[in-house]
């Protein structure tokens, strides 16, 4: 096989269509626009959410409600995360947790939930702790810091 004998397989390239360079193309005149109309002149047509003088959806949805823009995101970790993750007498804080690829970012806080059973002490230090969480820690030993 030479270069010189290569050729793209049979239909995959295929001339694109001038449209409107006179009437022995089959898309000469009026390019496949039809007579007169509004889809016949440049820009004619109606947009997207037109629905043919009907008020279209976007008007009809009620506009009510907000979203708090300034609502604190906390992250969400299990004792079971942190019980698999951590050897037993380490501190667990924001940071390591990062560093441990459990967390992939803080944002306002990190909150420890009590999903799970811990069976280390562990010292935790975070933004927030479910009941149910500290008394676990504090069961297994471990120590509870709200930062």
């Amino acid at each position: 096989m030479k270069l010189h004998n290569l050729k793209p397989a049979e239909g995959s390239r295929t001339a694109s269509v001038r449209k409107g360079r006179g009437t022995g193309t089959g898309l000469g005149k009026t390019a496949g626009r039809g007579q007169k109309g509004q889809k016949a002149r440049a820009g004619g047509g109606k947009g997207p959410y037109f629905e043919g003088g009907q008020t279209p959806l976007q008007r009809r949805m009620p506009k009510r409600g907000f979203t708090n823009i300034f609502k604190a995101e906390y992250v969400v970790i299990n004792l079971k995360q942190l019980n698999d993750r951590f050897a037993a007498g380490s501190v667990v804080t924001p940071e390591v947790l990062v560093e441990s690829g459990l967390v992939k970012n803080v944002q306002d806080g990190v909150r420890i939930l009590g999903n799970g059973e811990i069976t280390k002490a562990l010292t935790i230090k975070a933004h927030g702790f479910s009941k149910s969480a500290a008394e676990k820690i504090a069961a297994a030993g471990g120590q509870v810091e709200v930062i």
